[in-house]
Order: C-alpha cells, then sequence, then structure tokens
C-alpha cells in the first residue's frame, strides 16, 4: 500500500487553474483544482510540467502556498529568462489545465506535533512554504509562537504583504528590505546578518525549530549563522532554489 501511494503522487495529473491573484508587479499566486489531489502538509512542494506544441517539455518545481486542507495553489516570481515562469505569471487563465504531480518532500515541513517555537526565516520567494507554515498554524488553532524575518529587495516586492503586515495572535513578523527603503522606514535594513538574528532569533534555551528558505547563499549563510548561535543543525531545517 504504502508504496502504492508514492507512485501516486509521483504521477502526473491534470490540474485546471481556479484562479490567479497578483501578489506583486512581477509574483502571482496561482490557484488549482487537481482531482483525486491526496493533500499535502505545509512546506511540501510540486512539480509543474509545460508541453509546448512541438512536444518539448519543460518541467519546474514549486512550493506549495497554501495550508493543509486547502486547496492546491503554487506562488510564481517570473523570471525575465526563465522557460516556465513567464507563461505561468503572464498567460495564464482561469480554465486553462497544466500538468502537476505531487505533494513531494516530508523534511521541510510542519505541523502542531512538531513543536516550536518557531522561527521562519525567507528570502525572496522563499516566503512561500513559510507562509504556508503561517496559514496551518492559524488554520489548525496553534498557539505555537513564531517569528518570522523576512528579507526583501523592497517594500513593494513582499510578497503576500497585506496578509504579513496584519499577523495572527502569537505570531510577529520583521522584514528587512536590502536595496531601497521607503521614508519612515523602521524596520530593518540589509542583509540579514548576526545582529540581526540577535534581536529576532529565539535563544536556544527555548528549544525553537527553525526554517530557512530562500537563494542558496542566503540560506547557508542565514543556517551557518544559526548554527554559530548555537541552534543544532537538526533544528534547522533549509530549502533552498538557484545554483549553488
Amino acid at each position: 500500500m504504502a508504496g502504492t501511494a508514492v507512485r501516486g503522487r509521483l504521477t502526473w495529473q491534470v490540474a485546471t487553474v481556479a484562479s490567479v491573484a497578483a501578489e506583486t508587479d512581477s509574483v502571482k499566486t496561482i490557484w488549482l483544482d487537481v482531482p483525486g489531489w491526496p493533500g499535502h502538509r505545509a512546506g511540501q512542494h510540486l512539480d509543474v510540467r509545460l508541453t509546448a506544441e512541438d512536444g518539448y517539455r519543460a518541467e519546474r518545481s514549486y512550493s506549495v502556498a497554501a495550508a493543509d486542507g486547502e486547496p492546491v495553489a503554487i506562488t510564481v516570481e517570473r523570471l525575465d529568462d526563465g522557460e516556465v515562469s513567464p507563461y505561468l505569471t503572464e498567460e495564464l487563465r482561469p480554465g486553462d489545465q497544466l500538468e502537476v504531480r505531487g505533494p513531494i518532500g516530508n523534511w521541510f515541513t510542519w505541523g502542531t506535533a512538531d513543536g516550536g517555537p518557531l522561527l521562519l526565516i525567507a528570502g525572496g520567494s522563499g516566503i512561500v512554504p513559510l507562509r504556508a507554515i503561517l496559514r496551518h498554524r492559524l488554520r489548525c488553532g496553534s498557539d505555537v509562537p513564531v517569528r518570522l524575518l523576512y528579507s526583501s529587495r523592497t517594500l513593494a516586492d513582499v510578497i503576500y504583504r497585506s496578509e504579513l503586515d496584519q499577523p495572527p495572535d502569537g505570531a510577529q513578523v520583521s522584514y528587512t528590505l536590502t536595496r531601497s527603503q521607503p521614508p519612515g522606514w523602521t524596520g530593518f535594513s540589509g542583509r540579514v546578518d548576526e545582529a540581526m538574528l540577535a534581536k529576532v532569533a529565539w535563544p536556544t534555551s527555548e528549544h525553537p525549530l527553525a526554517f530557512v528558505c530562500g537563494p542558496t547563499r542566503f540560506v547557508e549563510t542565514v543556517a551557518d549563522l544559526l548554527v554559530a548561535r548555537d541552534y543544532p543543525a537538526s533544528r534547522v531545517k533549509t530549502e533552498r532554489f538557484g545554483g549553488a
């Protein structure tokens, strides 16, 4: 039975686009109707496959942007030189179909049994699976305290800003803007460093569980800083994208 379940998750299925919502000028969230979807956990991802008229195929992986129990959604950032993201963010419309398979991955996931407190650190579109964790925490009524530190180039580049600006009880959201800051900005500025973590990270005496997601260099830097703060490596879960 277990083998059958695994094969089922890795079978390509036809998904229908239910809705598309703009998050920023270059980012959109795509809600999908996937018949027979087995359900997902906050932090998992899925594969998307597009097939051109000449038979050429391109596949990409995207974190699931929705909580456990919510319809399937992915959030896609347009890359100007990308093969897949320009189509997903500019051409895709409700009613269109594409192929997906998943959910995939069990390491970078969180459920109430995993406890906390939670330290979530995101760089750019690395916020996607962490948003799913926040939504799952809210939906299941968990009182596990959580702190989110989100690094973005500018305030306009903050994905899910309207949602993150109104965090639920027990959740604290901090931004750091690396490229420019608006007049009167009171948040952090610059890249995540030791001084910033000293203000945001839970003390190790609280036995926190950390999730770090973003570009490879960002994730490696932040994970090293947390380990240097005596976070056990087994309590620092990472998910990265882009080249090494």
